[in-house]
């Protein structure tokens, strides 16, 4: 029997919900706080989304929708268009290069997985934005970032996490 209109619905709602928790990331990394400094500092939340959808469930994170947060991202944080997209499709690549290392082993080792990538993220952006900006930009900002990012990591994934087993049970 075929889908009615309403359960196709909510299987394109509940599909879309990847990118969708992704953006609001975003979202929430453009509001200005007004903290001194800290817009320099603050974590890369889309970057936590694109790596546990990647890693989890690919098939509601496509590249195109990594593409558009990333530019996205340039726009509202004033980077240079193209950085955070290439970026974050690095991330997603390696992410879903990863996937079948990850099935199945402890959160522990996903965390490991995303440390080590993100450490090489936010390097290769400090390197693309001082190669723009035709000298090297200081490191301890990167640093700080990433050390949020990281940081934070545990949290989004274990919100993810349960959002997935709620609303996103393969059928």
């Amino acid at each position: 029997m075929r889908p009615s209109f309403w359960q196709r619905l909510d299987r394109f709602a509940r599909d879309l919900t990847p990118f969708a928790l992704t953006f609001v990331l975003l979202v929430i990394n453009a509001v200005p706080m007004q903290i001194p400094g800290f817009a320099q500092v603050a974590p890369l939340l889309p970057m936590i989304g694109i790596y546990f959808w990647a890693v989890y469930r690919p098939d509601l994170m496509p590249a195109a929708a990594v593409f558009l947060i990333g530019i996205l991202h340039d726009f509202l944080s004033g980077l240079p268009v193209g950085v955070s997209a290439l970026t974050f499709l690095l991330v997603y690549g390696v992410g879903m290069a990863q996937r079948t290392f990850f099935f199945g082993k402890s959160f522990i080792i996903v965390w490991i997985g995303f440390v080590l990538v993100g450490a090489g993220a936010v390097t290769f952006e400090w390197l693309v934005l001082s190669v723009v900006n035709g000298n090297l930009i200081e490191a301890r900002s990167a640093f700080y970032q990433y050390g949020l990012t990281a940081a934070l990591f545990p949290i989004l994934a274990w919100l993810f996490t349960r959002w997935q087993q709620t609303f996103l049970q393969v059928e």
